[in-house]
């Protein structure tokens, strides 16, 4: 870890030495609300076109198999600051306040002499640290005319969010000491729900047929009874909010299903092209600005998104369309366009990335490890070849159990611990993970194996026994 005055002395060598800053990245980390990975383009998505999105993996690296932690907005970006689970970092569900005293990448880069910024999405409850400037959402913010949060108080603007978050960042940008190094994570609401487009967008699909996913009518057999008894299905649970139109008089169930899943899809998919055209206006930013080359450019999601998979919306549970996120990283200096990692990536590992390539050692505790050596296309023999899951929001929105899980390169063992049940999907054979095989006696090594991992990772982890479902310590509706 960088100590304060190994930090003092780290910062004021970049302020006298601009060659030696230029030779560290500028890092924009983009990070969008909800965005599934089957909703770009570059990620063989069926149902739009992200050409802007497509662009960074275009001249960058496409991670094939990036995943959550804890797939809930607070948690996974207490992990984006921390390199660490949500039982360490101590930001298990929507409602928890983040504790800012704590060690976070973005202070240590500051130490090191960068020039810090967050702008959009926040939703940690407690105000940023770490930062030189910052201006987010309350909560989840407004689409329309939202109100911003400085730390000189609140403020309203006029205009559409997308396109706001993206004028403050540019702005930004413009008034930086361009003589020293900057990080700015640049974090959009969208395509949040409700799902609220802007003019621009608010005609898109309308005469279009959205494809619907090969499971939406999915019945859950085989599964837990978690997966039967949540509550985010497109067919009952989409509110008058969430369609903003009245259903048609005189459908059958099947017919209103349909109903209900296109209004829902043209909706996110609206505000998905809002934010597809901002981020290549920030793009376009940093090639007339001279920054493309210098500057590591990653897209994400907080987490993954149900687009009528399994008949649900929303994410929270292990299953992929929720575990699974885009990961699109950009750095020409280091990382050759058009290429692809297939290793198993978590989003504890961005911290450690970025410190790493800003030249800063990362604390020993941090749960990832830097992605430097995927990017440069020499993956380690000792990458991961597991992962751990935990989801802990349970009672709480769409009320999905609390559940722990293993995933591998070709397995995923799940535990909903409070109500002892197991899932165990054969991901080879089950892509879709429409077919629990836990009781099946020809799995019997498979289940033994993936408890045994599950196991040492969470001794590895010194993950604490969740002994209870804890109440939400926030009125805010979750996320």
């Amino acid at each position: 870890m960088v100590g304060t005055l190994g930090g003092m002395a780290l910062a004021a060598a970049f302020r006298g030495s601009p060659a030696l800053a230029a030779e560290r990245p500028n890092i924009v980390y983009i990070m969008t609300d909800d965005h599934a990975a089957h909703a770009l383009s570059c990620y063989g998505s069926r149902v739009n076109k992200t050409p802007n999105l497509d662009r960074i993996a275009a001249e960058g690296m496409r991670f094939e198999h990036c995943f959550v932690t804890n797939s809930l907005c607070g948690p996974s970006r207490a992990t984006l600051l921390t390199g660490k689970y949500s039982h360490a970092n101590g930001f298990r569900q929507n409602g928890d306040r983040f504790d800012g005293t704590q060690v976070t990448f973005p202070k240590l880069l500051q130490k090191a002499g960068y020039q810090t910024a967050v702008i959009g999405k926040w939703h940690l409850e407690s105000d940023p640290t770490g930062f030189d400037h910052w201006c987010i959402l309350p909560g989840q913010g407004a689409y329309h005319d939202p109100v911003f949060i400085e730390a000189g108080g609140r403020k309203k603007h006029q205009g559409y969010v997308t396109d706001l978050i993206t004028d403050f960042a540019i702005e930004w940008l413009r008034r930086r000491d361009k003589a020293r190094p900057f990080c700015l994570l640049y974090h959009h609401k969208a395509p949040h729900r409700n799902w609220q487009p802007d003019a621009k967008h608010a005609k898109l699909y309308e005469d279009a047929e959205i494809p619907e996913p090969e499971t939406l009518r999915d019945d859950w057999a085989t599964r837990s009874s978690a997966a039967r008894n949540s509550q985010m299905t497109v067919a009952k649970h989409l509110t008058p909010g969430d369609l903003k139109k009245p259903i048609p008089p005189g459908l059958t169930p099947e017919q209103e299903l349909k109903w209900r899943y296109q209004r829902y899809m043209q909706d996110y998919l609206r505000c998905v092209a809002s934010v597809d055209d901002n981020v290549g206006r920030f793009l376009d930013f940093l090639d007339k600005e001279g920054l493309a080359e210098t500057t590591l450019v990653v897209y994400t999601s907080d987490n993954g998104f149900f687009l009528g998979d399994h008949g649900w919306f929303d994410k929270r549970f292990m299953y992929e369309e929720s575990l699974r996120v885009p990961l699109l990283v950009r750095y020409p200096k280091l990382i050759k366009a058009g290429t692809t990692s297939d290793r198993l990536v978590i989003n504890c590992d961005y911290a450690p990335t970025f410190l790493d390539l800003a030249g800063v050692e990362p604390p020993a505790d941090l749960h990832g490890r830097s992605l430097r050596p995927l990017l440069e296309g020499k993956p380690p023999a000792d990458w991961r070849k597991s992962l751990y899951y935990h989801y802990y929001e349970f009672p709480g929105p769409h009320a999905v159990q609390r559940h722990y899980g293993v995933r591998t390169a070709t397995h995923k063992l799940i535990h909903y611990y409070h109500i002892g049940e197991w899932e165990l999907f054969d991901l080879q054979k089950d892509p879709r993970e429409l077919r629990n095989v836990y009781a099946d006696p020809a799995y019997a090594g498979v289940v033994a194996a993936m408890k045994a991992e599950l196991d040492r990772l969470r001794r590895e982890l010194k993950v604490p026994e969740d002994a209870a479902p804890q109440p939400r310590r926030s009125a805010q509706k979750g996320k």
